[in-house]
This record gives structure tokens, sequence and C-alpha cells, in this order.
């Protein structure tokens, strides 16, 4: 045991009296690998917070989970109402395609959306929490995204049944469904420790999200097909919207799903551009959130 400290260490410098003693910074940021294995030692706790976040959710609602799938349906009854009966937004696609293509993209553009949301808020929103107790605060953000993943993953089997009803029956290419959503995953993970970080900082983006994402909804494509509807605009326009995520990853279930919506209607290296875009946001959002990690819950 370290003996106390004396007179003859009065003419040393807080750093080196800490060095001498073997202090460290109380909430110090731990390096980026010791993060990453006391993340995956708090796995468990990952899974059941979201799990009782996802039960949690709806629990005051009488029917409960149902609104899980429920909410983007109607949603997409409504686009269906304005945009493919009134404004002909599915123009150049058959009925059996569209209504799965518009259906598809609610469902598969709110997953993104809703970790977005989350993120915003994980650690802004849950202060009482990482104020109490000491654990990796990228915990909270992936146990949103996760939480998000669990609620797409029930509406699946709406999505599965609305394709099936219009004529896209189970095939091989269904398979494609797990590495498409896998990406988006890990894309939705970066994004959602970014916007956490941001919000921590800024509650008041909370409020400004919805419009943004509001935004990249319709610059995605999710009622209409992008190339048909800016057919007579410069071609770039097209390229940069189909490129974004939001778009790659909509039109890869779509491909996967519906059997009328072919490789023809993908951007080139469409794989490529999604692995692209998880990889640079799920790595550059961990390290971007892991490096204010001492500062959460302060301030």
């Amino acid at each position: 045991m370290s003996a106390p400290p004396s007179s003859v260490d009065e003419g040393l410098a807080p750093g080196d009296l800490a060095a001498k003693y073997g202090l460290s910074v109380s909430g110090a940021r731990p390096g980026l690998f010791e993060y990453i294995r006391e993340l995956w030692s708090r796995r468990h706790f990952i899974l059941a917070f979201s799990s009782a976040k996802l039960t949690a959710q709806y629990s005051q609602a009488k029917l409960g989970q149902v609104w899980q799938v429920a909410t983007p349906l109607l949603n997409a009854l409504v686009y269906y109402l304005i945009f493919g009966l009134i404004l002909d937004a599915g123009r150049g696609m058959s009925k059996e395609v569209y209504i799965p293509f518009l259906v598809t993209g609610i469902f598969v553009f709110t997953f993104t959306q809703s970790s977005v949301m989350a993120g915003v808020r994980a650690i802004s929103g849950n202060l009482g929490l990482v104020r109490a107790l000491h654990f990796p605060r990228a915990t909270l953000p992936i146990s949103f995204s996760l939480q998000q993943l669990q609620q797409l993953l029930f509406s699946l089997v709406v999505l599965a049944a609305v394709a099936i009803a219009f004529g896209s029956y189970p095939s091989l290419s269904w398979l494609l469904l797990i590495p498409a959503l896998f990406l988006q995953f890990v894309f939705n993970v970066g994004l959602a420790m970014i916007m956490a970080r941001m919000g921590s900082k800024t509650p008041d983006l909370a409020q400004l999200m919805p419009f943004v994402m509001r935004t990249w909804m319709y610059a995605s494509g999710v009622m209409f097909s992008i190339p048909v509807m800016l057919a007579d605009k410069p071609a770039w326009i097209a390229d940069v919207l189909m490129y974004n995520p939001a778009a790659v990853y909509m039109d890869l279930v779509r491909f996967a799903l519906i059997d009328g919506y072919g490789a023809s209607n993908l951007p080139a290296h469409v794989w490529a551009t999604a692995l692209g875009w998880a990889l640079v946001f799920g790595i550059g959002g961990f390290v971007y959130f892991w490096k204010a990690e001492e500062r959460y819950g302060r301030g």
C-alpha cells in the first residue's frame, strides 16, 4: 500500500503527484479498444434495455404493440391516397409493384428516421441515468437503434404479407434482406451516435430534426421512383438522390422483396455503396461519439 503524501511531495506538480501514487482522473475516457471491450461486456444489458424500451413504448395504448406496424401502415395509406392516386407518383409502375414499393419505403425509412430521433435524445433525455451510473455511454444510442431494429423485424411480417398479396412470392432473393438490413443497422447506429453527441450539447436539435428528416424522406424516393420523377432534370440530380444512404437501403430491400423491381432500378455498384455508407458512418460515428465520452452529463 502506498504511503500517504508527505512534505517531500510538496514540490511535485499535480500530474507527477498523481502518477506517483497511481491516481487517475475520475470518469476519464478509456482508450478506444478498452472502450469497445467495455461495450462488449455490457452486450446483455444493451439487448435487455432495448427490449424493455420496445415493450414500454406502447404500454399505455390499448392496442399495445399493434401500433408498431399499424403506424407505418397508416402512413403508407395516407401517402398512397395523396401521392399514388392524386399525384400519380407511381407512374411507370403497376399497382402490384407500386403499393409494395411504397410500403417498403415507409418501413425502411422509418427504421432510419426513428433511430436518428432516438439518438438525438439518447444522452439529453437520460441525464439521470448518465449522471448516476458509470457505464459506456455508447450503450444508449446502440440500445435505441437496436430497439428500432426489433420493431422493424416485427414489421417485416406485415411487409412480407403486403408483398405476397400483390404477387411477390418468397424466393431466394428475399435472403438479401439480411445483408441489406444489417448494413442499414450499422449505418443507423453510427448516425445515431453522431446525433447523440450533438444533441447532448444542443437539446434544441431534437425540435429541428423532424423537419430535417421530412426533407430527407422527400428527397429519398420513398413515395416515387427518383429516375422517373426527375427524367426531365439534369442527370446528376437523380444520381445524388439515388446514392444517398436512405435511398440505397430502401432500393436494396425493394429489390429483394418485389418481383417487378429489377436491378435496372438500382444505381451502379449499389452494394459497394451500401457497404461504404455503413463503414463511414458506423466507424466514424462511433469514434466521434467516443471522443466526447467524459463530457456527457456534465455542464
